[in-house]
């Protein structure tokens, strides 16, 4: 956070009467057929309008304490406004690596944009994530940064998880001269903003980008490696070849229904939907399954953002018809409403207050109808929210050809349980000291999804900056002797992708 804000001549009622630019997107009769990004994003022009609309608030800022990691963003849409982009997208850089992720990806208008001053005033505030977008972008086409790392400490650090939180920490610890090596299971790094978000939401060559830059500090990434299976690196075998590990594995463990019927064929889980229908061909494991998609009847359950990509994936993959089924009513649900205005607009139907309670098969033995119960909304229950009550007697059946499963991830509680030393707690989720990321294992770290739960990437990328930071400082420690007997000469080649 800047404390030059003062220093910034601006007349904020004269700001206040910008009206907001608005975002060229693509229409949904034409977004329906590809995978690109719905918005077509801000020029050179028009995002100097919407920038101008920021009003420079006094400290402390709303939208920079609405921000997980605290971006400076009065900083770096002055500098938008004045038209000095490469300025712009460093007061991003101060606190994030992932711009062209969290300008696309983040629920802004419950963070930054929620918390926006211009917005209180019966204006729509100011299009935060589209600007930050822009200017990831803008540097990119322009070569980017010359992101020169400190010398080489000889520190050795592997990353487990070459997700949001893994790519952070990542960059960081590189740019602060250690040797950082990332391992991942997928064919690609990137996990989930490779292989779960859709590329009308973020397109692949973003990422490939931003793992082409992160290489260029100097990270390895070694793919094709699921560390703690047979054969594998074990976490133990990690500790001993390298001075620090960061467990960055996400909550990849999708929840369950319980409901009979619900390992028919035919019905999926999120994640290796989205995957068969998002990723090219040539970045899937060996022996992914594909969905047959076209031309079927297909129901998705589950109401967060998650489920939201599955329908507008399977859209885009020509389904005959696709719904949405969830059990609490459309106020409920935890997803964006964007995204649902624009499922809307693209043929995606919904069923609010139903709750599945058994899938059908048919003469094939692949689910062929759902029985859905109607519910009604009660008490609120520990989230807030109203809790669903199954309405009696008020069953119907659908007619579907095939189902999705969206109803939450876990943290892989198996995988916690064979760190000997590392501590865990009831769903999964790694013990951590909040402050440092540090596990109850000395030299051994967590962050992201696999600490929080499922979360946002932004709040991933928190938790990564935090343990990044107490990685570094405890790198500094070691000392002279410590590294000359210590065996990272033994550090395993890379697995060939």
């Amino acid at each position: 956070m800047t404390n030059l804000t003062g220093l910034r001549p601006i007349d904020r009622k004269e700001h206040l009467k910008i009206p907001r630019e608005p975002v060229p997107k693509q229409p949904p009769e034409e977004r329906i057929h590809n995978f690109n990004e719905v918005y077509r994003g801000y020029n050179e022009e028009t995002v100097i309008i919407e920038a101008s609309r920021c009003i420079q608030c006094p400290e402390p800022q709303p939208c920079v304490l609405a921000c997980p990691i605290h971006n400076d963003i009065p900083l770096a849409l002055w500098h938008t406004a004045n038209g000095d982009f490469i300025e712009g997208y460093k007061a991003y850089r101060l606190t994030s690596t992932l711009s062209e992720v969290c300008g696309r990806v983040c629920p802004q208008e419950k963070l930054c944009q929620g918390a926006c001053v211009v917005g209180a005033h019966g204006d729509p505030p100011v299009y935060i994530g589209k600007i930050e977008s822009f200017l990831a972008d803008y540097i990119r086409r322009h070569g980017g940064l010359n992101l020169k790392p400190k010398p080489p400490t000889g520190r050795t650090v592997a990353i487990v998880g070459a997700g949001p939180a893994g790519l952070h920490a990542a960059e960081l610890l590189a740019l602060n001269g250690h040797s950082v090596d990332v391992y991942d299971a997928w064919p690609k790094p990137g996990g989930l903003l490779h292989y779960g978000i859709p590329g009308f939401k973020l397109e692949k060559d973003k990422i490939e980008a931003l793992i082409a830059r992160i290489e260029k500090v100097g990270v390895r990434f070694i793919c094709n490696t699921r560390v703690n299976d047979p054969g594998q690196p074990s976490v133990d075998d990690l500790i001993e070849d390298y001075d620090a590990v960061l467990l960055a594995i996400g909550a990849g463990i999708t929840a369950t229904m319980g409901t009979e019927g619900e390992d028919l064929p035919g019905v999926w889980q999120s994640i290796p939907f989205l995957v068969a229908t998002n990723v090219p061909e040539s970045d899937l494991p060996e022996g992914t399954p594909i969905p047959e998609i076209k031309g079927k009847k297909v129901v998705v359950v589950g109401g967060g953002d998650t489920g939201s990509d599955c329908v507008r994936s399977a859209v885009r993959a020509d389904a005959a018809e696709v719904t949405l089924s969830y059990r609490r009513s459309e106020a409920e649900m935890p997803g964006r409403e964007e995204d649902r205005g624009f499922a809307r607009e693209e043929g995606v139907k919904y069923e609010f207050l139903t709750q599945p309670v058994r899938f059908i098969p048919g003469e094939d033995g692949s689910v062929s109808k759902i029985e859905i119960r109607r519910m009604k909304l009660g008490e609120p229950d520990a989230s807030g929210r109203r809790r669903p009550v199954p309405i009696e007697g008020s069953e119907f059946i659908l007619d579907v050809d095939l189902v999705v499963l969206a109803i939450g991830f876990w943290p892989d509680e198996k995988f916690a349980k064979q760190v000997e030393g590392m501590e865990s707690k009831r769903w999964g989720e790694i013990k951590v000291d909040p402050d440092t990321g540090m596990t109850s294992r000395i030299g051994l770290w967590a962050a992201g999804d696999a600490v929080n739960g499922a979360d946002l990437v932004v709040t991933a990328m928190a938790s990564a900056q935090r343990a990044a930071v107490s990685i570094d400082r405890y790198l500094q420690t070691l000392t002279d002797e410590y590294q000359r007997l210590h065996v990272a000469s033994r550090i395993k080649e890379p697995v060939a992708a």
